[in-house]
């Protein structure tokens, strides 16, 4: 008896059903732990700020390298409450989504669309802040630098594992494995045009130190 059209084989289940690489499972567990805990502490020195106006955060260093500076802009409760809220709880997220992943679980095409739309948002707000902390308030917050550094390859890798799944589109599968071939390239890249904003922005400052 023929059994066409009554089974679904693995390769027809492959765009709706795909195993995360354990390499982008440790990254969500590692990266979005580091997170997880630059985000906590930021916000118990935000409570501490809260509580004593006068209180320096042990993060503030200098002008420029400052957490304080970034504590009191209004950028730092974007949404009207302090963003380190929305780090703890979306970075608990991502730790739990990669311990589930190690564990063996195939997730859905819809998760990933998922996965993909709550790291889209989490980069594009974490490059707003980053232009915030450069041109609106002109200091730098070492706990929010954690969050920009883990926050920029858990979008990156989670949408490689899209792309190159078919997640998106089939059809683009073939440009997507010639993209991932460069991955940590492009992932370097990403980073030194950060710090050379970084150092730009802020040479006024630097240059004195040399």
């Amino acid at each position: 008896m023929s059994t066409t059209g009554s089974v679904r084989t693995s390769s027809d289940r492959e765009p709706s059903v795909s195993a995360a690489p354990r390499g982008l499972a440790w990254l969500y567990v590692i990266g979005g732990g580091a997170g997880f805990v630059a985000a906590f502490v930021l916000m118990l020195e935000k409570l501490a700020k809260l509580g004593n106006p006068a209180y320096v955060p042990t993060c503030t260093l200098n002008p420029v390298v400052s957490c304080g500076s970034v504590m009191d802009s209004p950028q730092a409760s974007a949404f009207g409450f302090p963003n380190p809220l929305i780090g703890i709880g979306a970075f608990a997220v991502v730790v739990t989504v990669g311990v589930v992943l190690l564990s063996g679980f195939r997730a859905p095409r819809w998760f990933w669309l998922g996965m993909q739309a709550g790291t889209t948002f989490g980069v594009l707000f974490v490059h707003w802040l980053i232009y915030s902390s450069l041109y609106d308030i002109g200091a730098l917050c070492p706990y929010c630098m954690v969050v920009w550094a883990v926050t920029i390859p858990i979008f990156w890798y989670t949408t490689l594992h899209n792309l190159t799944s078919g997640h998106f589109s089939s059809s683009g599968k073939p440009v997507a494995l010639g993209l991932a071939h460069y991955h940590s390239l492009a992932l370097v890249l990403w980073y030194l045009a950060i710090v050379a904003l970084v150092l730009e922005a802020f040479w006024y400052y630097w240059s004195t130190l040399l």
